[in-house]
């Protein structure tokens, strides 16, 4: 539990610190609009939480949350109980369920291992599809609700984008 929640806490200050100003000069080669990273930041802000705890439980994202919460700025101390609290599930479920399960479980998770990871990529394709049709309406939200410049690493005060 210890090594998850203090992984996480390094994956979000690398993002703090080096992961605006990267993505900001990269961002033409990723495909990243002002108002596409300030979408991130917005989505982050009212939807941290659930990301940070959540993401736990997906193997890309639980590799990814912490680095896109330092990058989108959330609140470390709100990023800190999220993080623990999904830290703690997440290895209290692990590790009770081989405890209690052990020889079981595995084999059990072998045979529908191939159907959740089908179903996990059939969601992850949905939620693109999605946020592709309404992302012209959360840009919008997302500007309504951060106006002014993006946000950057120094406690997320505004960073000068190139080209803009």
């Amino acid at each position: 539990m210890i090594g998850a929640i203090v992984g996480d806490n390094a994956g979000f200050w690398i993002g703090r610190t080096i992961g605006v100003r990267w993505v900001v000069r990269h961002r033409s080669r990723l495909q990243l609009t002002i108002r596409r990273l300030k979408l991130g930041q917005y989505l982050f802000l009212r939807h941290g939480g659930k990301v940070v705890f959540f993401g736990r439980f997906v193997a890309v994202l639980r590799v990814l949350a912490a680095l896109l919460a330092g990058l989108n700025c959330m609140n470390w101390w709100r990023f800190l109980l999220f993080n623990a609290l999904g830290g703690i599930v997440w290895a209290g479920a692990y590790g009770l369920g081989a405890y209690a399960f052990g020889e079981t479980l595995t084999s059990a998770l072998s045979r529908i291992g191939l159907i959740v990871g089908v179903a996990a990529a059939i969601a992850v394709v949905a939620a693109l599809v999605i946020a592709r049709r309404f992302e012209r309406r959360l840009e919008d939200a997302a500007e309504r609700a951060l106006p002014g410049p993006l946000r950057g690493p120094e406690g997320c005060a505004p960073v000068a984008a190139e080209g803009e």
